[in-house]
């Protein structure tokens, strides 16, 4: 018999985008956190989960909810180039490049296309797998959304020539309860004080209307944004706004009796979605200008379509690029010895028949591998692999066993982001202090940036309390089977 899904306890996972290990533990240490403190001490602490890759938002968004990484949800990044339609899609990378591109255009990709057209049928997320075991769930302030209800969603009026919805409405599956800024409210009077979507103050009320209410459903995804923005400008070792996100939890736990009864009644999940890698200061030394590089190449202008005589397609995720080869004169190889002469170009990688090739500016030598050989990682996958393994700074013992260092999981990640999509293309990653810059993508100096496979970006922060339950390994990508795990056994309890 199925537990009636009232009397089961429902997980809130609060993604604080941008929250780091090291930041956290002393926000913590100098009481600047009491409510992340009081979480980590009455809860598992996990300082080195590991990120999606590219590490951009709507990838890792992608990989939590349906449990796969981009090979299998086929959202490759927060811009790319889909071979298909010759079209470059982008999310919104910055206001510059998104004016160049149409902002109409990634208005709707966002709001649209990515959850109804590009993220994969063929996976299922947590809100669809959940609704499949008749439980509810709610998603708050996340642009990945899709679940299994049909909902009407609109844009108000003076904002509805910004998008190509008819009318400013289109209707879209969601969780049963949806919270996106102005475009799905909870509290029909609630304030945005974004556009998009709600700061982290709005987010919280949102959050706090359904606890108030008693309306909390199975599963609760949470995202609060601004930490991300904060970083970009401060740098990685910015306390204030975690401080500012930790009052808000105060203000969630103080809804309860006590903190302790707040942890009887939920599970309570906090994450980071990935890190950042400090930026230099001198434009010359630490932005990467690919446009430069591959000036010999006639490349695709931002602008206006793709034309048959564009022989490159360049897709910037800050510090990692998709560079897509539309010439098919062009062998992969000229491409890759061209980008293989700056020395600030960390890992260069691209399929070749079954295998996966690695070079780099930075070192010298070759790697290639393929899924399934004698190798076994310490995520119990198995590789093939041939060459210098220091390229991807793996390391490998006399009895085939296989660890990473500066690059966790990068085997299967590497492997993931390069059959995301179709079409011909390089992945490149720029060593830590670097940015990647093509025509008007944003780039951070002095301050901070993300993107790449560098575990100064793929290890983030992740408490759990109020269960003992433990995550099979430390991965975003395997978050949604632990979640999925402890709402079944309550149901069958």
């Amino acid at each position: 018999m199925k537990k009636n899904p009232q009397t089961i306890k429902p997980i809130i996972l609060l993604n604080i985008d941008s929250l780091m290990s090291e930041p956290l533990e002393v926000a913590v240490q100098t009481g600047r956190a009491p409510a992340l403190e009081f979480l980590m001490e009455n809860g598992t602490y996990i300082p080195n989960m590991v990120s999606s890759f590219p590490t951009m938002s709507v990838t890792i968004d992608s990989s939590l909810l349906t449990g796969t990484y981009a090979d299998m949800h086929h959202v490759p990044g927060l811009t790319w180039f889909d071979d298909s339609r010759k079209e470059i899609i982008n999310y919104g990378t910055g206001f510059r490049e998104t004016f160049r591109l149409g902002i109409r255009r990634s208005v709707h990709n966002m709001l649209y296309r990515l959850n109804n057209e590009h993220l994969s049928s063929k996976v299922s997320t947590i809100y669809e797998d959940l609704a499949e075991m008749g439980l509810p769930s709610a998603s708050i302030n996340s642009f990945v959304y899709r679940g299994n209800t049909p909902r009407k969603l609109r844009v108000p009026r003076l904002l509805s020539t910004l998008t190509r919805f008819e009318n400013g409405e289109w209707t879209t599956k969601t969780p049963p309860i949806m919270s996106l800024g102005i475009f799905s409210k909870l509290r029909q009077h609630g304030f945005t004080p974004q556009i998009a979507a709600g700061n982290y103050k709005y987010t919280a009320r949102e959050l706090k209307y359904l606890i108030r209410k008693n309306n909390l459903p199975a599963f609760t995804f949470c995202i609060f944004q601004d930490l991300d923005s904060r970083i970009h400008f401060k740098g990685p070792m910015d306390i204030k706004g975690i401080a500012k996100i930790d009052k808000q939890i105060q203000k969630m736990l103080n809804m309860y009796s006590s903190w302790e009864e707040a942890l009887n009644r939920n599970v309570w999940m906090v994450m980071g979605d990935n890190g950042h890698s400090p930026t230099g200061a001198n434009y010359k030394k630490f932005i990467i200008d690919l446009r430069k590089i591959l000036k010999k190449y006639r490349i695709a202008r931002i602008e206006r379509p793709v034309h048959k005589k564009d022989q490159l397609v360049l897709c910037v995720n800050q510090r990692m690029a998709y560079i897509y080869v539309l010439d098919k004169n062009i062998p992969l190889s000229a491409i890759v010895e061209q980008v293989k002469n700056d020395q600030r170009i960390d890992i260069i990688a691209w399929k070749e028949e079954n295998y996966i090739q690695i070079k780099s500016g930075m070192r010298e030598g070759s790697l290639r591998y393929f899924p399934t050989g004698d190798y076994k990682d310490v995520y119990n996958q198995t590789w093939g692999i041939e060459g210098n393994p220091n390229l991807l700074d793996l390391h490998m013992t006399n009895n085939k066993q296989l660890s990473y260092g500066d690059y966790p999981d990068a085997l299967a990640r590497i492997y993931s982001a390069l059959h995301s999509h179709s079409g011909r293309f390089i992945v490149v990653n720029a060593k830590p202090g670097c940015d990647f810059k093509s025509q008007s993508n944003p780039f951070h100096l002095s301050g901070a940036a993300h993107g790449s496979l560098h575990k100064q970006e793929t290890l983030v922060p992740l408490v759990i309390a109020g269960t003992t339950e433990k995550i099979k390994f430390p991965r975003l990508v395997d978050m949604k089977e632990l979640i999925l795990r402890l709402c079944s056994q309550a149901i069958n309890k």
